[in-house]
């Protein structure tokens, strides 16, 4: 499913086909999956901006929530009505609750977090919670990491923290405890191809570094030949930027891959600016 006819042709130029469709209109979804009558779904549906900035992504949330749960929705009936047999949907593998060690699958997500925060931990357990709704639809959540790599936000030659890193524009909120969990996206899209054919459940989709952001931050801004980020206190992040990227810095707990490398041999690059 493509947005526009300009998506479309870029698509097709990668030598996959596919159709122009509003995930929100129920009826044409409806339509189209009933033409198409595939066997799988895998819903990777959000609406997220191109930069990533806390304003910009305040701003997305309404528009980014609303395609998940209300386009997701649309898609998940529409998969039942056809009888699709599989239906793959993203979730968060950087979410998760309060912890001592990395989370597994079974670990709750922090649904009492700041408030973006926890307004996107409500849209996942939605998701999640819908997924598994119908026992005749066999149910797979992938919980990606943050994506890195080509055409990202962590794009080492031209994504938007890429740039505000060399900017000095992304501070590390001392001391920098929050826990990331990276995964590199072409890693991501071969986890999500395996999930055609493993067993239904929740999946981790992470790489095997995660690491505070007092240790990835200098060393991605020196893997991209920046100088090192500022240093700022949690008042002060909280105050220009709000509680939520104060959360990011200190609060984020890593998630652990273990079931994923046990259930179909997900072998994860190293994170690229820690073990080039």
């Amino acid at each position: 499913m493509a947005t526009s006819t300009a998506r479309l042709d870029a698509l097709r130029g990668e030598g996959a086909d596919g159709i122009v469709l509003d995930a929100l209109d129920a009826e044409a979804v409806n339509q189209a999956i009933e033409k198409i009558r595939p066997d799988v779904i895998i819903d990777e549906l959000t609406s997220l901006p191109k930069n990533y900035t806390p304003e910009e992504m305040r701003a997305a949330v309404p528009r980014d929530r609303r395609v998940r749960l209300e386009g997701g929705g649309n898609l998940h009936s529409a998969a039942i009505r056809s009888g699709v047999k599989r239906y793959i949907v993203q979730s968060t593998g950087f979410f998760y609750g309060p912890g001592k060690d990395l989370a597994s699958e079974t670990d709750d997500l922090a649904q009492d977090a700041t408030p973006d925060v926890a307004g996107a931990v409500a849209t996942y357990v939605q998701n999640e919670r819908r997924l598994f709704s119908d026992p005749n639809l066999e149910g797979v959540a992938l919980r990606y990491g943050f994506f890195y790599g080509p055409v990202t936000y962590h794009d080492p030659a031209s994504g938007s923290i890429t740039l505000q890193v060399r900017e000095s524009q992304y501070s590390l909120v001392e001391p920098g405890s929050g826990v990331y969990s990276f995964i590199h996206v072409e890693d991501a899209a071969k986890a999500t191809v395996a999930a055609l054919e493993i067993n239904p459940g929740v999946y981790n989709i992470v790489d095997d570094d995660p690491s505070p952001i007092s240790v990835w931050l200098p060393a991605f801004a020196k893997f991209i030949g920046a100088p090192p980020p500022p240093r700022i206190s949690e008042k002060e992040v909280s105050e220009r930027y709000g509680p939520d990227a104060a959360y990011y810095a200190l609060k984020l707990r890593g998630a652990s891959n273990t079931k994923a490398k046990r259930e179909f041999e997900f072998s994860p690059r190293p994170l690229q600016w820690l073990r080039p």
